[in-house]
């Protein structure tokens, strides 16, 4: 048995320090990252959250490349990547992340979340769920990024919210992407 100073190459608390790429203007695929990510893509979508120390929790953050370049400067976000067991994340800090037992499992930091952000989504059910648990409590927007087709599956989950959606590529993403940002009506205002 090893010594509790020893290390431990089966246990390490901390993911090694990643160097985060270095964005263009144009949007680049990268591997950890189903969206293909840019200098004006990242400054918009960071304008949609909020500011820290305010919390934004992203549903579904995979490896934590996109998370990792929000928690980094310019940006400074306080936000918290959610993935499924076992988590792929290989970018954010335990701090930063957590994990649930499967895709069925929501997330309870939501509840104090000022913001949710889902980005490539694999089901309509996970955003009912959150919505339906967590949507009368601390969030106040709901990001959504994904491809132009699967929006019409989704956008019938945010009904009762104020929604403005516009393409990515207006804002440095690709041509077929869109992004939906759904706000709380305020209370008394659901038509």
């Amino acid at each position: 048995m090893a010594a509790p100073d020893d290390f431990d190459p089966e246990y390490d608390p901390e993911p090694p320090q990643v160097i985060l790429p270095s964005l263009l203007d144009a949007p680049t695929v990268h591997p950890a990252c189903c969206l293909a990510l840019s200098n004006p893509l990242l400054a918009h979508l960071a304008s949609l959250l909020p500011p820290a120390p305010r919390l934004t929790l992203s549903i579904g953050s995979g490896y934590g490349l996109l998370e990792a370049l929000f928690l980094a400067p310019p940006y400074s976000l306080n936000i918290i990547g959610v993935e499924v067991q076992p988590s792929s994340n290989t970018h954010l800090p335990h701090a930063q992340h957590r994990e649930v037992a499967g895709s069925r499992f929501l997330e309870p930091l939501a509840a104090e979340a000022e913001a949710w952000m889902f980005v490539y989504p694999r089901r309509v059910g996970l955003v009912e769920e959150y919505i339906r648990e967590f949507g009368t409590g601390n969030a106040r927007a709901v990001v959504w990024v994904g491809p132009t087709a699967d929006w019409e599956d989704y956008k019938g989950v945010f009904w009762g919210w104020d929604v403005e959606v516009r393409g990515a590529d207006e804002v440095g993403g690709r041509a077929w992407e869109v992004i939906a940002v759904a706000m709380k009506k305020p209370v008394g205002n659901s038509t």
